[in-house]
């Protein structure tokens, strides 16, 4: 059971791809699209219209998503109130790492601090439970924070980072690398009834939360060229505790090559996991306490990722980690983009996966393997005609119409996209 649990972690842990493209730009577009998509099986005609306008700093995006057949509009898309709310995907001032960054709505892939305890979160990995919450970040140069509030509709995660970097108020201020020395603090917690849940041997809802003290040292900063080292611990209130190191280097070619590097190592103790609310956390949370509570030994471990672009065309990012003592604990991760303004041709691919044994199974698709694809093409530049595959999640419901899980949804969509730059 405790192999079972773990392994459906890992393939749910793969980034939901098809929710990346909604991750908000600094420019202005009128997108929408027509297709027919098979879910799970049934056709369904599916219309959407997915504009972003930016102004300055302030960026706005919509999302209407419509599917229908001869039965009529698919219920999960308009069955709750917070389906008619996000139609205003989100709205934003800033971005992330600026000195005010704040956002109202969908939130795609979201890090406190160096992600130890929340990293890449997203409070709407189903599509067909869209969720509205706020992020606030604040840097006052000598100090500052970063928050989040995962959810208005119902009790979710709270997060707040503050750090303060401390040499700036002593004669050391401009002192090269240590007057920009870093320390934070970190409380995260998750209110929902179901997040502290360990079946068994705890069957009384309660909250989850985790704590965090972090050091950060940025050791090369310019334009071009940036480098910091960090250290992390972290510990559970009701559960074990753990600590990471890294470095993570990030390069500016001024739009020729952009590249990052993040290296980490991580000595995670008993009933710890790094990393704990992380992308697909809200289809996770009915069972994740549980799987914490069986990680009965100490297992250390490292990180890596790579994230590369060239010229705005082409787009790769990869990672990988693996346990030191467990021969078939591999974890890949590939995602690419090739998209050339001059070439009518537009690709997207990603890549998960789990338990790899040795490098002739690791690209070998099995069920520890996840998978998600689009080839298009563009007759002009305005239009593209593509093929979509996507594999997603639906809520499973009660007899009062409440999510008690998540299933597995397969979508095979081809699609005419319409994309009118402002």
């Amino acid at each position: 059971m405790k192999k079972f649990f773990f392994t459906l972690l890992l393939v749910l842990l793969s980034i939901n791809y098809s929710s990346a493209q909604f991750a908000p730009s600094n420019a202005s577009n009128l997108t929408g699209g027509l297709g027919l998509t098979w879910i799970d099986g049934k056709p369904f005609y599916a219309v959407r219209f997915t504009p972003e306008f930016s102004f300055s700093k302030i960026g706005v995006g919509l999302d209407l998503n419509l599917e229908f057949n001869s039965d009529g509009l698919r219920k999960e898309n308009f069955n709750e109130t917070s389906d008619y709310l996000s139609i205003i995907r989100y709205v934003r001032y800033g971005n992330k790492r600026e000195k005010v960054y704040v956002k109202l709505g969908a939130l795609d892939y979201y890090t406190l601090g160096h992600g130890s305890i929340l990293y890449a979160y997203n409070n709407s990995p189903s599509f067909d439970n869209r969720k509205i919450g706020l992020t606030v970040d604040l840097d006052f140069d000598k100090f500052g924070f970063e928050s989040i509030y995962s959810s208005f509709g119902e009790a979710g995660i709270v997060g707040l980072r503050g750090y303060a970097r401390p040499m700036q108020y002593t004669p050391m201020a401009s002192v090269p690398v240590l007057g920009n020395l870093e320390v934070g603090v970190t409380v995260a917690s998750d209110f929902n009834d179901n997040a502290g849940k360990v079946y068994g041997l705890d069957t009384v809802s309660k909250s989850m939360s985790v704590f965090g003290f972090d050091l950060g040292l940025p050791v090369v900063t310019t334009s071009m060229l940036n480098l910091s080292l960090y250290y992390d611990f972290v510990k559970f209130a009701d559960f074990g505790s753990g600590s990471s190191a890294g470095a993570l280097l990030e390069l500016n070619g001024l739009g020729v090559l952009n590249a990052s590097v993040k290296l980490e190592r991580r000595w995670n103790g008993k009933e710890f996991m790094p990393a704990y609310f992380g992308s697909l956390y809200e289809i996770e949370r009915l069972w994740k306490a549980n799987l914490l509570k069986n990680m009965s030994t100490s297992e250390d471990g490292y990180f890596g990722a790579l994230n590369v672009g060239v010229l705005g065309v082409v787009n790769v990012l990869g990672s990988f980690q693996k346990l030191d003592n467990d021969p078939n604990s591999g974890i890949l991760h590939i995602n690419s983009e090739v998209a050339p303004a001059s070439v009518p041709f537009v690709a997207r691919a990603g890549y998960d996966k789990v338990f790899i044994k040795d490098g002739a199974d690791m690209f070998k698709l099995d069920d520890r393997s996840y998978l998600f694809a689009e080839l298009g093409y563009k007759p002009y530049s305005f239009m593209i005609v593509s093929m979509i595959y996507q594999w997603t999640y639906t809520p499973i419901r009660g007899a009062d119409d409440k999510i008690i899980g998540y299933t597995p949804q397969k979508k095979i969509e081809p699609r005419v996209s319409f994309v009118y730059p402002l």
